[in-house]
């Protein structure tokens, strides 16, 4: 596959689903909404080139460097994994109905239960609030807990979410390094 998929392939990752990069004992298990087409064509988390995960996860602090989606498969050794809380792809995360999301959180804890991470952080305030039914929620920690583990909600990093600048990511990411410590 060429370095950027083309629209044929785009296309043809709708419903898709990549693996998570996972496994027990993390520090820090990364969840968010659901992956793109451009990450279903890839096989890479937050694969789109505008998505600020990558970068805010290496200024925040987790990182030695900025890390490619390609390298996900490092995480595991700096403590970090990857999950969703939908599986299929989609082009934008506003095709997922609350039944999914809800059911995502359903299986996200299932998940936690199994692999019993330090912290889950949860990369999306909306969808966090559907999938648990906590509709006043806002970013940063949480006062509940999934599967007895301790819970972090982030900004959504898609580059649609342009109200929060990179350096505020950023600094999200780093409180939330600072307190899993």
């Amino acid at each position: 596959m060429p370095d950027r998929p083309t629209a044929d392939q785009l296309a043809a990752a709708h419903g898709r689903t990549i693996d998570d990069v996972i496994e027990p004992g993390l520090r820090v298990l990364f969840c968010g909404i659901n992956p793109g087409l451009y990450s279903g064509a890839t096989g890479h988390h937050f694969a789109r080139p505008g998505n600020r995960f990558w970068p805010a996860l290496h200024r925040g602090g987790f990182t030695p460097r900025q890390l490619a989606p390609s390298e996900q498969g490092e995480l595991p050794s700096y403590g970090l994994g990857i999950t969703n809380l939908v599986a299929r792809t989609t082009a934008r995360a506003d095709e997922l109905t609350a039944e999914e999301l809800r059911a995502g959180g359903e299986d996200l804890t299932r998940k936690v239960a199994k692999y019993r991470p330090r912290l889950l952080a949860i990369v999306g305030i909306t969808a966090y609030r559907t999938a648990f039914g906590r509709p006043k929620a806002v970013v940063g920690p949480q006062k509940e807990q999934v599967s007895d583990t301790p819970l972090w909600v982030l900004p959504n990093p898609s580059g649609l979410n342009a109200h929060w600048t990179p350096a505020a990511l950023a600094e999200e990411f780093a409180q939330l390094r600072a307190a899993v410590q």
